[in-house]
């Protein structure tokens, strides 16, 4: 480059490095992909829904696609509708399940402690009343540990589990994630959406004070009640997830039996919404569908 001052440049010139300039600043300030938090998907077109009544609640729950079964659940404080990328993605070669865990979306809950084996229970109950014998699941977060505590405590009703952010002990979760500007985005939009969906719409703040008491002391599962899982499981997480340990999720990942990983690159605890190209992938993948 010459010694000119930019003062000489061609005034074209000038606009052009200043737009470069200011580009390259707002894309320096711009959140990266696993900061934010993408729009909630709306339910999937021509979901089949219904209600069942299970273990003293009103259990929320839809069908769409043919072939194996899949059921996808989702993660604490959110409905089913979170994951409509990923049912998109299933429906055309497996009859995909959704339900709304107890208390979230749609369902209702009681006042009985939440546990992880209870939520387990109403999903198993959702495949009694559709006469499924045996299921693939897909979860996320809270979804993700439901689907391993089916296979523990029910391994012939289990085929492959994909356990997307999950943990299996409480202290894989990382210390003040409510407090992540992320997550706690995210802990308000699901209070917006449980005023909209759920039976009891003013209900939001105690539903989560219950819950809570459940993720102080869960889950807690021993090594050996890992080693005990037999159905194939793909451990899944962002490499920024805002609330599981890294650490943690490879600890997973080497302590069941056989287990795959695979850490999706510039995405956080909500992977399934920033980048569900390579979510899916990886899902189908695993499902033997790519």
């Amino acid at each position: 480059m010459s010694g000119k001052s930019n003062s000489h440049w061609p005034r074209a010139q000038r606009v052009f490095l200043y737009v470069c300039a200011v580009f390259s600043v707002q894309h320096a300030l711009a959140e990266e992909r696993w900061q934010t938090l993408p729009p909630t998907p709306a339910p999937v077109a021509g979901e089949q829904t219904g209600k069942a009544d299970v273990n003293g609640i009103h259990l929320y729950y839809g069908t769409v696609g043919r072939g194996s079964p899949v059921i996808v659940l989702h993660g604490g404080l959110a409905n089913s509708d979170y994951l409509s990328n990923q049912v998109e993605a299933l429906k055309k070669r497996h009859k995909v399940i959704v339900i709304d865990s107890r208390g979230h979306g749609r369902s209702t809950r009681d006042t009985r402690p939440y546990g992880y084996d209870l939520m387990a229970d109403d999903v198993v109950a959702v495949m009694d009343k559709l006469h499924l014998e045996k299921t693939d699941v897909v979860g996320w977060s809270d979804g993700a540990i439901i689907g391993l505590d089916l296979a523990i405590r029910y391994p012939a009703r289990v085929g492959k589990v994909v356990a997307f952010a999950a943990n299996t002990k409480t202290d894989g979760v990382i210390d003040g994630v409510e407090k992540n500007p992320t997550f706690a985005a995210y802990i308000k939009r699901a209070g917006n959406e449980y005023a909209r969906l759920s039976a009891t719409p003013k209900q939001y703040d105690a539903f989560v004070e219950q819950i809570s008491h459940m993720w102080a002391s869960q889950p807690n599962w021993s090594d050996d009640q890992l080693k005990k899982i037999t159905s194939p499981v793909l451990v899944m997480d962002g490499d920024h997830d805002e609330a599981i340990k890294r650490s943690h999720t490879e600890y997973i990942a080497a302590t069941i039996p056989g287990a795959g990983l695979q850490i999706l690159p510039n995405t956080s605890h909500f992977a399934f919404l920033q980048d569900p190209k390579a979510f899916n992938f990886a899902m189908l993948h695993f499902l033997g569908d790519e």
